[in-house]
């Protein structure tokens, strides 16, 4: 049996210089499955992913999915791309434990919480918007820890500053008044211990619920343990329900097993596995 990818229709380009197509799994010329490749430029550099992975039932157990993902990694390899993603929902182990076996690493974790009604502020806690006034100070800080936390999960000091600055310019084109999006910190006895980013707009669920996200929830490091992650949580939560929104996922970097307690502790549920390799 010969495995082969063959296009669905023509390349498509996406807005940032990137490129996406469509290919249908054959076997000996006969259609059993799909999958897609998509690669998303940062500044100059290339990330390709593999996404819609799916092989018929009839088909499956004779190592097709296996020679699809090597067929579409050397894809994303002619178009440039020097690593590799994948986001793989926890309800496919089969799919987690081949991407493990390709070589790929898992290096983040996609949680979601359907909201109910969250409990009020602790006492002398309050919640502020970040201002003109604070926003490039936070700016900066943020980017520093997202460069930071993209360098431990594999990329280079310049892919990661690449990545981060393409990031932040798409998400937050009008600053602190990026229309859906909340930037906001959290003040006990008005000295400020935290912030969060939250956009309200993330798409929608298959359900067609609209999603909101938590982007980053940050606590000065000298004040962690004392609540002010969950205090922060919850207030986001509540922006969410203000903004007619019940739907809030968060990403959560694999190994970081303080947050990820918070966040099960708070009934947030592991939705995806994202896993990651470099392309050789």
């Amino acid at each position: 049996m010969t495995t082969t990818l063959r296009p669905a229709g023509p390349p498509t380009a996406t807005p940032d210089g990137g490129a996406d197509r469509r290919w249908l799994i054959c076997s000996n010329g006969r259609p059993v499955g799909t999958v897609r490749t998509v690669a998303r430029r940062y500044g100059s550099y290339l990330v390709g992913r593999i996404e819609g992975l799916a092989v018929t039932d009839a088909a499956r157990r004779r190592g097709r999915g296996t020679v699809a993902v090597l067929a579409a990694e050397e894809v994303l390899r002619a178009w440039g791309c020097q690593r590799a993603e994948v986001t793989v929902p926890v309800q496919a182990p089969p799919a987690h434990a081949l991407a493990l076996a390709l070589g790929y690493t898992e290096t983040n974790l996609h949680l979601l919480k359907r909201i109910g009604q969250p409990a009020q502020p602790a006492s002398g806690l309050t919640i502020r918007p970040i201002g003109a006034e604070d926003f490039p100070d936070w700016l900066e800080a943020t980017k520093a820890e997202f460069r930071a936390q993209l360098v431990r999960a594999g990329l280079t000091e310049e892919q990661a500053r690449q990545r981060c600055a393409t990031e932040h310019t798409r998400l937050l084109r009008q600053g602190h008044a990026t229309q859906d999006v909340a930037l906001r910190r959290l003040l006990a006895d008005g000295r400020a211990v935290g912030s969060f980013w939250l956009a309200l707009d993330n798409g929608r669920l298959p359900d067609g619920s609209p999603l909101a996200w938590v982007m980053t929830v940050d606590v000065a490091p000298e004040l962690r343990g004392n609540g002010y992650g969950r205090e922060l949580m919850l207030a986001a939560e509540r922006e969410c329900l203000a903004a007619g929104v019940r739907d809030l996922g968060l990403n959560v970097y694999s190994g970081n097993t303080v947050a990820l307690g918070l966040y099960t502790s708070l009934d947030y549920r592991i939705t995806h596995w994202v896993l990651t390799k470099t392309l050789l």
